[in-house]
């Protein structure tokens, strides 16, 4: 998983790394696949994702290149749908139910259950192995703290993730303020400066 939306909140300098280190096979979980030049559209431009979970790829025409050559699967998931599979993830669920998406594509290989005559689709949780995650600010225990908008969908990933990378532009010597904290350094394994 990594968070932001388009270049908001995305942790470029760990993205970088990936790059730099040519780690491919990836399974991209993002609200995006960003733009060619930026953040996980150039993991998208070197060819290092196999498969992108998104709510949109229209902001990068190399990522709609790849899926029409056969070169990346792209599932595209209504936004509110993926953050909830990714909340339902991280607070432990076996899913959740929605109406999103009844009589579309999206409902394609789902169940569909009918409760008090409406229907819904039964999204499973979605959970990552690794979240990139980008903030403001991290004290020595862990606590981070994502500023504005940056916490968009980081802060659900960091919950769902088995190991939990967080790129931040400041670390405290002091811990953060209660009041501050967004994710709690229970979540956090590994900090990035």
């Amino acid at each position: 998983m990594v968070g932001g939306f388009l270049n908001c909140g995305s942790p470029t300098k760990v993205i970088d790394e990936l790059i730099k280190n040519k780690t491919g096979g990836l399974t991209l979980i993002a609200n995006d696949t960003a733009t060619p030049e930026l953040d996980k559209g150039k993991l998208v431009v070197n060819k290092l994702v196999k498969k992108a979970i998104v709510t949109h790829i229209g902001t990068n025409p190399e990522t709609g290149r790849q899926l029409n050559a056969g070169e990346i699967e792209v599932e595209l998931v209504p936004m509110g749908t993926l953050v909830e599979r990714i909340r339902s993830a991280g607070a432990g669920l076996g899913g959740f139910l929605t109406p999103t998406g009844i009589g579309t594509l999206v409902e394609d290989g789902k169940q569909v259950l009918e409760i008090e005559g409406k229907k819904y689709l039964l999204e499973k949780p979605l959970k990552a192995d690794f979240a990139l995650i980008y903030g403001t600010k991290a004290d020595k225990f862990g606590n981070v703290f994502l500023e504005g908008t940056t916490r968009n969908f980081n802060t659900v990933m960091a919950t769902a993730a088995t190991t939990f990378i967080f790129q931040a532009d400041e670390i405290c010597d002091e811990p953060l303020n209660p009041n501050e904290i967004t994710i709690p350094g229970i979540f956090v394994d590994y900090i990035v400066a």
